[in-house]
């Protein structure tokens, strides 16, 4: 694709997100959750493992400890034993606890609607909270972007960035603020179905003609970037 102004890689983005939107619609997360405090364990749960995994899990972990006041009187170990089909699923229990604790002693057990105070809790990243902000409370502040959509703002050319949080702020300077809230679930969808990581299928793509990347193959986002804490 020929070197493209900025007013046309928007005018590309905004195509891409039209083309979503005509694919997936009014998207949802595949994650199960009763209220925010579920919202928030589920998703801290979710970083490097599937949806369907955490899924597994979540109905014993939220029997048994409901609430921020009965998760921060739980023993990590105790948390580790539920979750430890989790990948990483010590330091996952680790931040759980340790979420709920600041729920209860810093915000009265509620989870707390801005991304400053979310980010403060243990485990929670951006990406976290934009999920846990729009899903929750109906509040769109940014770009949930986890490894889908990393991986396919890279391969459409609209980012060079090596973390996620630097591919957020050129998303977000690239497409208008009604189009932030949707990108996330389409776009996993969109990476779940289409995009993949190994193999795109880029012969049946409904995004070929705007893709700098089709028929390349490969991943060319930063392994380091998908370790950052979601």
């Amino acid at each position: 694709m020929a070197r493209e102004s900025k007013k046309a890689r928007r005018e590309r983005a905004v195509e891409v997100c039209r083309r979503m939107g005509q694919m997936y619609g009014d998207a949802q997360p595949a994650l199960d959750f009763h209220d925010p405090f579920t919202l928030v364990i589920a998703v801290m749960l979710s970083a490097q493992t599937t949806d369907a995994a955490v899924n597994r899990v979540t109905p014993e972990l939220f029997r048994r400890w409901p609430t921020p006041e009965a998760l921060a009187a739980a023993s990590e170990d105790e948390v580790a034993e539920v979750i430890h089909t989790l990948g990483f699923f010590r330091s996952k229990a680790r931040h759980a606890v340790g979420c709920a604790q600041m729920l209860v002693s810093d915000f009265g057990g509620e989870v707390p609607r801005t991304m400053e105070e979310l980010t403060r809790l243990p485990g929670v990243g951006r990406k976290t909270a934009n999920i846990v902000l729009e899903h929750a409370f109906g509040i769109v502040e940014g770009i949930a972007v986890d490894t889908h959509v990393f991986r396919i703002a890279t391969r459409l050319g609209l980012t060079r960035a090596k973390t996620p949080a630097e591919a957020e702020g050129d998303l977000l300077d690239l497409l208008p603020h009604e189009l932030w809230g949707d990108v996330n679930s389409q776009w996993i969808l969109f990476g779940r179905e289409v995009c993949d990581a190994r193999k795109p299928a880029c012969d049946s793509c409904a995004l070929v003609d705007l893709c700098p990347s089709a028929f390349k193959g490969g991943n060319p986002t930063s392994k380091a970037g998908a370790r950052r804490k979601r």
